[in-house]
């Protein structure tokens, strides 16, 4: 026998139901704005049909419907696209740190301006030039001494410049690493308040998203692959939890490292615990030599993100014990092209004699600081500023009118291959062609090196905004659809009060209108 009050109890269901549906509309309009939100939808399941399988089941044409009930309200997304995106991401923060040093590298260098050690060095040149045809000219001796300074000056400009650059980026690592970290802990927090909710039944599609909006910052940091784990013993977990995320610091090429990083770990147990990022540098050259996770230190940077690329723009210790990056690269090719140009031209120079002097001289043109860097110590020698006849032009004794001997082996410096320096070091293997020519060459790959990176950087914010385009039309709210499903879950709601207002009309006919008890 059928209840009398099921239809009511059916109506009441279907109200229920569309109320929460209306609800769940509402959520989603108001949070069209929010950063991260993702739309949700109710699940609808029939309720159990009536009767029952039993003994005391009673005899029916069949199982009459009792309504409706809202199973879940799951969030919309799509793991796939999330794992696109975050690919994306990590090579935007890559190349974009790659690309913004090389880029502030490429002011440094202001190639090819006047102002650039190219064009000054031509000025130098040409003033050497101009002595062969006038060894006796003081002008034209003043004006070798000025480009002399000017060429100093501009190479102490360069070390100064990019060194200082260099420890801006030294910063921003520690900075980002502080970044990781806090991003590392916030996403543990969001685990463990997710792992209090799920074994309940319920589904927290809030913390979902506050932990995605992490995650999506992470992977511009650090290349991560993220696992969905539902713990063995984890209670009347829904079938539609997303789980706890483990993260896992991957490759470059996407392999795992071995034994595996894991930032964030999770297991079938449930949560195991963190490994924060702790940066360690050299105490002799100041160079990154190692990224503790943990227990585990990493020494190779074959990693990709953000924090790869600033790593691999300040400098950092390779295993075998060299240094390598950007700007170490750059400081030491300047180096050596100064020390080299420096050491042969005071070599010649020292071979010729000033004006009006009986003996070869002794002075060298250009002097360099024991200790440090040649292109952060070069300059000219004082007293060849102070005295611009002792520059050694001529190449007789006494320095006989119109002797510019030296002054043109000085000048021819010019075309002569660092291969044929006769004060060649340890580091003369590594300079090809002439001074202009090796120092065109650095230019030349920065250039390359840069475009490189800006291009990359390009293609990868336009297959970002693809795939987020993508992921925002699954995820995000639309609001004509949203208008549309109000619509829809207003009639459904309508429809069951009125079947309510209905049902309520027939038992007041039979309790009220029918038979004359009571009158």
């Amino acid at each position: 026998m059928i209840s009398t009050f099921m239809g009511l109890e059916t109506a009441k269901r279907g109200l229920s139901t569309s109320q929460g549906a209306l609800y769940t509309t509402g959520n989603n309009v108001a949070n069209a704005n929010t950063l991260g939100y993702s739309r949700q939808r109710v699940n609808l399941v029939q309720t159990s049909g009536f009767p029952t399988v039993g003994l005391n089941s009673p005899r029916v044409a069949g199982q009459i419907g009792t309504g409706v009930a809202a199973e879940t309200v799951q969030r919309i997304r799509d793991s796939f696209l999330d794992a696109q995106y975050r690919t994306q991401s990590n090579k935007i923060g890559y190349y974009g740190a790659m690309s913004e040093s090389l880029t502030k590298m490429e002011g440094v260098m202001n190639e090819p301006t006047d102002s650039g050690l190219a064009a000054t060095m031509e000025k130098f040149w040409n003033s050497l030039q101009g002595l062969t045809a006038n060894t006796e000219n003081s002008g034209a001796r003043e004006v070798v001494a000025s480009t002399g300074v000017m060429v100093a000056d501009t190479l102490n400009y360069y070390y100064n410049s990019l060194t200082n650059v260099q420890t801006d980026i030294g910063n921003q690592i520690n900075v980002k690493a502080n970044e990781i970290n806090t991003l590392i802990s916030s996403i543990d927090q969001l685990n463990q308040q997710i792992s209090k909710v799920e074994p309940h039944g319920y589904i927290p599609n809030d913390l979902y998203d506050k932990r995605d909006v992490l995650v999506d910052n992470l992977s511009q940091l650090v290349s991560i692959k993220v696992s969905n784990v539902i713990p063995t013993d984890y209670g009347r977990a829904s079938d539609v939890a997303t789980g706890l995320y483990n993260i896992e610091l991957m490759k470059e090429d996407g392999s795992s490292f071995v034994p595996p990083i894991n930032l964030v770990s999770v297991n079938q147990t449930g949560m195991v615990g963190t490994s924060k990022v702790e940066v360690s540098h050299d105490k002799t050259t100041g160079m990154v030599d190692g990224l503790k996770f943990g227990s585990k230190t990493l020494t190779d940077y074959n990693f990709s993100g953000e924090l790869s690329g600033l790593i691999k723009s300040f400098g950092y210790k390779k295993a075998d014990g060299t240094i390598a990056g950007a700007y170490p690269d750059m400081l030491k090719k300047l180096d050596n092209m100064t020390a080299a140009f420096v050491n042969e031209f005071n070599a010649i120079h020292k071979q010729g004699y000033a004006l009006g002097d009986d003996s070869t001289s002794t002075l060298n043109f250009f002097k360099l600081e024991p200790g440090k860097s040649a292109a952060q110590s070069i300059k000219v020698n004082g007293e060849i500023v102070k005295d611009p006849t002792k520059i050694a032009a001529g190449g007789k004794s006494g320095g006989a009118s119109g002797d510019n001997e030296n002054a043109k082996l000085l000048a021819d410096l010019k075309k002569k291959a660092f291969s044929e320096y006769s004060t060649k070091d340890q580091n003369s293997d590594e300079l090809t062609g002439s001074f202009d020519t090796y120092y065109s060459g650095i230019i030349g790959k920065l250039g390359v090196d840069s475009q490189s990176a800006q291009k990359n950087l390009s293609n990868s914010v336009v297959l970002a905004a693809s795939v987020n385009q993508n992921r925002e039309s699954v995820s995000s709210v639309s609001l004509d659809e949203e208008m549309t499903d109000m619509i829809k879950f207003q009639q459904a709601y309508n429809a069951s009060a009125r079947m309510m207002t209905m049902m309520d009309e027939m038992l007041d006919k039979i309790i009220n209108g029918m038979g004359t008890v009571g009158r």
